[in-house]
């Protein structure tokens, strides 16, 4: 530790910020020791469900299915005032827009060769 020294652009680790690990409180210390026992538990419960060669069912990983609760799940659209403002521009206006487009030269085609005044720019016979 004595020889490291702080990259430019990276932030220092926490394990060698002196201010937060050496001045940590016993209370604080003994909660992050039982959440690390915790974890090492799972994990170790989790690597015997895995390696386990007489396994008849599916093991249960929660991350896996935090994930895929997070992803079918997905709870952070609300729809409010600039949402549909944002949906109409970008989804209905523009099919709008060209309909209008469309129509309308459609329309003054149809009108001028109506009226003989249109000339074709693609002749298909001579």
């Amino acid at each position: 530790m004595a020889n490291y020294k702080e990259a430019p652009l990276a932030t220092q680790p926490k394990t060698l910020d002196p201010a937060e690990y050496f001045n940590l409180s016993p209370d604080y210390r003994r909660a992050e020791e039982k959440r690390a026992a915790l974890r090492a538990q799972l994990k170790r419960q989790y690597l015997e469900q895995l390696n386990n060669p007489h396994r008849k069912a599916l093991i249960e990983d929660p991350a896996l299915t935090r994930w895929t609760y997070a992803r079918t799940n997905n709870n952070y659209f609300r729809p409010t005032a600039k949402t549909s403002l944002i949906g109409g521009l970008f989804g209905v206006l523009p099919l709008f827009v060209l309909y209008v487009v469309f129509k309308t030269d459609r329309d003054k085609r149809e009108a001028k060769i109506k009226a003989g005044t249109y000339e074709r720019p693609y002749k298909l016979s001579t």
